[in-house]
This record gives structure tokens, sequence and C-alpha cells, in this order.
């Protein structure tokens, strides 16, 4: 909500709105959420159409960075603007100007103390499986393909050992910037839906390719190539050198943000679409 102040020369300053807003994305044309120099990211598109349509620069921050190609149905963001607008204006007017792999599903104003980062209590990915004799055409960056047969069952004694407070230093990329690699799995469980097999993890928080070398191990385990309890010896290794290859973005979704009831932000309808229909 905007607050007027007076400043010591006596001039009134009026204190910008806070929105939040939900977005969705396909992130295969894009290196990923941040903004880079010299490449197309989901922040500087984003920050570009909502500038158009608040008449003035506009600097957001999400919930959680993705990588490039990872896509998202339930990316959340914050931003501030002194441009008065209702939900409906924020949404229409920014979906007119974004590309067609980008798209702003709901936004709210939010009170001051709203953060789409700090205040987020538990994010949730979902990493989407295709294991078939024969690659995918119409959803070739959709999910990761295999031609390796994945036992289920496998891949969740697997899962099990992960769940909790760990040190996730193996399941992190090398370059992370986080300064704790402490983190708790609140759930991890593989299932099918349909011909697709479906990695679900939430937590508090994830590090950098987190979720990616988490799949890689599981994959490895579900197809017989290492039993289920190597999951815990990699985490116990404490060394990403012990950890596999890291699974392929495509197919990795961020479905899910979970934030204190008193913002009363929508709730997640845990995409993608695609898998809600077969579920």
């Amino acid at each position: 909500m905007s607050q007027v102040s007076q400043e010591p020369t006596g001039a009134i300053s009026i204190a910008p709105y806070r929105y939040a807003l939900c977005i969705e994305y396909q992130g295969t044309n894009y290196r990923g959420w941040q903004i880079q120099k010299g490449v197309v990211s989901i922040q500087e598109t984003l920050e570009k159409a909502l500038s158009k349509v608040a008449n003035e620069p506009v600097h957001v921050v999400c919930a959680g960075r993705t990588d490039a190609c990872v896509n998202a149905t339930y990316q959340v963001i914050h931003f501030e603007s002194h441009a008065k607008r209702t939900p409906r204006a924020w949404v229409m007017g920014t979906n007119t100007k974004l590309p067609d792999d980008i798209a702003v599903k709901w936004a709210v104003e939010v009170p001051e103390s709203f953060h789409a980062r700090f205040s987020a209590q538990q994010r949730r990915y979902r990493y989407v499986i295709l294991s078939a004799p024969v690659k995918p055409a119409l959803l070739a960056k959709g999910v990761t393909w295999t031609y390796k047969s994945l036992d289920v069952d496998r891949m969740n004694a697997g899962a099990a050992y992960l769940v909790g407070e760990h040190n996730f230093n193996s399941y992190r990329a090398v370059n992370c910037q986080a300064h704790s690699p402490i983190r708790e799995v609140r759930e991890l469980k593989v299932y099918r839906s349909g011909g697709l097999i479906v990695i679900d993890v939430a937590a508090n928080a994830f590090l950098h390719h987190m979720v990616r070398n988490i799949a890689g191990v599981l994959m490895k385990i579900g197809c017989g190539e290492a039993e289920p309890i190597w999951a815990k010896e990699v985490l116990d290794a404490q060394d990403r050198r012990q950890g596999g290859v890291t699974a392929p973005p495509y197919g990795l979704y961020f479905v899910d943000v979970k934030y204190p009831d008193e913002f009363e932000l929508p709730k997640s309808e845990l995409g993608p679409y695609f898998l809600t229909a077969l579920d």
C-alpha cells in the first residue's frame, strides 16, 4: 500500500505500491532467470514488459532463480511501482507485451512486509522423465528423455535417504554461491503419471543444480546402475565429485512456493498442465 511521507524540505513523498505476480514460462529460449550481460533472460524480458505498463523502470525479485532451459508454472515475484494499476491491468497489460513463452497468471497488491524470496517458507519442483525406446518430438524440450527402463520403486528407495535436513554439498553445483549447504527436504517421491515418471521434491530452499543432481542419482539407481543406498553414500561424502552426472534441465519445472496465509496469495495448481490431466 502506498504511503505519503513528509520530506525534510517540506516536499511530499509518496512511497511506491508493492505488487506480487505469478509467472509461468518455458525456459528453452532463455539463459535462466537472472539478468546476464549479452544473453536473454526471463528477468530482463519481464522487467521490460512491466516497465511499459508502469510507465517507469521496474525491478523484480523472484522466489527462486531458475537455470537456463528450466521451466516454471508458479514463479512468484514482487516489485514496487508508483503506478496504481488493478490486478487485471497488470496481468492483461503485461501479457500483451511478453513473448508467447512467458505469461503472468495473477497479480495482487501486497504489504511492504511481503518479499518473494525471504517470505517463502517452501519451494517445490517437479522433474519429468520419459523412459521410452524412442525420443519424443512434441515434448522434446518439455521432458528429459532416456532410452533406459527406470524402476520407480528403486528410485523411491533411494529418495527416502534424502528426506530431512542434511548437508547437500554433494548435490549442489561446484560453483554454487550459497553460504550453507544445509537444506531440509520435506517431501521427495517418484511416481508414474501416464507414460511419464515424475520426481516431486519440496524443500525449504534449494541449492544450485540440487534437483538436477538428485534426479541424476535417482535415474542411475532406477536403471539398475547403482543400488538405492548409493543416494545416501553420495550424501554422506559431501563431495560433488561423488555425485555422478547432473541431469539435463529439460523437464524441470518450478511448480510451487508456500507463503504465510496472512498474504492471501492464490494457491498453485501444481503443474505442468499435462501432468494435471494425467494424475
